[in-house]
């Protein structure tokens, strides 16, 4: 599947992920106004497939996993950027959202379309033909993204040890 680069700069924080003012209204409202802070139309314009690409620092400030959460809600494919803070790249993989360090993204422009291979580590930029080689993710956290995040990957773990056990 392929979609558009949001490309976003250096330090975009939780708050600008899921507004604090929104929490209540539970993932919904706060995935309507996830981005608004600095760029408006995001949450209005996002579509399946597409891709967040930002700058240093992404998911930075507090603790809340709804950053993450918003992101998979609108169905982004997954987040590249040159590095993450610790806590959202943790809850991002938690929640079984693809996300990728790139030790460079000169080449990417906002709207560019592309595709995301996390098994691959690669972001295809189709609109140029090219290429972004990406950080490899360490297999234990891509198979937690691939069975669609932590609780679902326990499950299916726990499920064929048991399973192991009963023959």
């Amino acid at each position: 599947m392929s979609g558009r680069i949001f490309l976003f700069g250096d330090d975009i924080d939780t708050d600008q992920l899921a507004p604090g003012q929104y929490m209540r209204g539970g993932i919904e409202a706060i995935a309507t106004h996830c981005l608004e802070a600095i760029r408006p139309e995001f949450a209005q314009t996002v579509r399946p497939g597409d891709i967040v690409v930002a700058g240093r620092n992404f998911g930075a400030g507090s603790s809340r996993e709804q950053a993450a959460e918003a992101l998979r809600h609108l169905q982004v494919v997954g987040v590249v950027a040159l590095s993450f803070a610790g806590i959202f790249y943790r809850n991002a993989v938690n929640l079984g959202l693809p996300i990728l360090i790139a030790p460079s993204i000169d080449d990417v422009a906002d709207g560019d379309t592309a595709t995301l291979d996390p098994e691959g580590g690669v972001l295809r930029l189709t609109t140029k033909g090219t290429d972004v080689a990406l950080e490899p993710m360490p297999e234990n956290l891509r198979a937690i993204i691939n069975n669609g995040g932590l609780v679902p990957h326990l499950k299916k773990r726990i499920a064929a040890e048991h399973k192991g056990t009963a023959e």
